[in-house]
């Protein structure tokens, strides 16, 4: 079998890039039958994909970069499915395509949605990008044999939205292999970075899905302990924000796991999310989790969460205590539970995928 995995976004540093990069490396370690083709497309930062795909070189691996900006591939494929991918990599029997386009090709494709929150909350979202999925997903309605999802919440979203539920499969994701336990000096040396004393609570996301203005309100009227850091782009927000509530913009993926080993409690009640990372990788962390039950999040948390009404201040208020009052028991559960997500059966899973062009 040959495949074509577009890695296009593997540069960026997002949650897409995440799974990319995880599931490309084990596919590598389980499938050594197949030949991959690893193609990528970026003007400015194709230097940056090139040394990022090198990594994954070995026999049974292609790697094919080219200076193409992401909105030539959105005009030659999404608007005018000109080129075939193979005119670029070469024939294959699978193209796994990215979340940005959808390339024409005359095999078995696949694509995976990771959520449909371009759509669901086209208010927060640049209208370009938002045009670009809806190209992309009118193309994939049509022409996609299989679509892969991180959760039973984002086929639902599919389905609704009117990909044939026959061409979906359920493939959960997993935190990154480096979201584990850390010892005490190595929390401290990453509070020391960030002038962090005393105990915190942990925020991730700042967009309006992450339901930030609900838990910045209930960490203000709770108030008995300790303070409320947020790790994420910092914006202009329509609520109070107090000396207690300190933004940390972007870091890096070590500080933050040194971030969630530090903190008493990741406050995670977003509105929407189409597998919900950072609840496994705090859970990983040994950081015990209040989120909501909305979308996809009981899927990943499982028994190993607080769960609470993302629209109520009270409700994320009794979360925090609820958390506080058992958080070594909680601890224990997410630990449990993460271990129960790994990329290896991410990967064992999409392989399976791939083989049903053979049906």
């Amino acid at each position: 079998m040959r495949v074509i995995i577009d890695t296009s976004p593997i540069v960026y540093g997002t949650g897409v890039s995440v799974y990319t990069e995880n599931l490309i490396r084990n596919l590598l370690v389980l499938d050594k039958k197949s030949r991959y083709v690893l193609f990528g497309g970026s003007l400015r930062r194709k230097g940056e994909l090139t040394s990022i795909l090198a990594k994954f070189s070995q026999k049974n691996v292609d790697i094919k970069t080219y200076p193409f900006a992401p909105s030539m591939l959105d005009l030659m494929w999404n608007r005018l499915s000109v080129l075939p991918i193979e005119l670029f990599c070469g024939e294959a029997d699978v193209y796994h395509s990215s979340d940005w386009v959808q390339a024409p090709f005359g095999g078995f494709k696949v694509t995976t949605v990771h959520d449909l929150s371009p759509f669901l909350f086209s208010d927060e979202t640049h209208k370009k990008i938002v045009a670009v999925h809806k190209r992309r997903f009118e193309r994939l309605k049509r022409e996609v044999d299989r679509v892969i999802v991180p959760s039973l919440a984002t086929k639902k979203d599919c389905v609704r939205f009117g990909i044939d539920e026959s061409r979906i499969r359920v493939v959960p994701e997993a935190a990154d292999r480096d979201f584990k336990p850390k010892n005490k000096s190595e929390v401290d040396l990453v509070k020391a970075k960030y002038k962090i004393e005393g105990d915190y609570f942990l925020a991730v996301g700042t967009s309006k899905r992450k339901n930030l203005s609900t838990v910045v309100n209930a960490f203000n009227n709770y108030r008995k302990i300790g303070k409320l850091l947020v790790v994420g782009e910092k914006r202009k927000f329509d609520f109070k924000i107090t000396k207690d509530v300190v933004f940390l913009g972007r870091v890096p993926k070590q500080d933050l796991i040194g971030l969630y080993n530090g903190a008493l409690a990741l406050l995670y009640p977003s509105f929407y999310e189409g597998f919900g990372l950072p609840v496994l990788e705090a859970m990983a962390c040994r950081c015990p989790v209040v989120t909501s039950k909305r979308s996809s999040l009981s899927e990943v948390g499982g028994n190993a969460c607080v769960y609470v009404d993302p629209g109520s201040i009270e409700s994320i208020i009794d979360g925090i205590g609820r958390i506080l009052k058992d958080r070594d028991g909680y601890i224990k559960k997410g630990l449990k539970r993460a271990r129960e997500f790994s990329w290896r059966k991410s990967a064992v899973d999409t392989l399976n995928v791939y083989n049903e062009f053979r049906l």
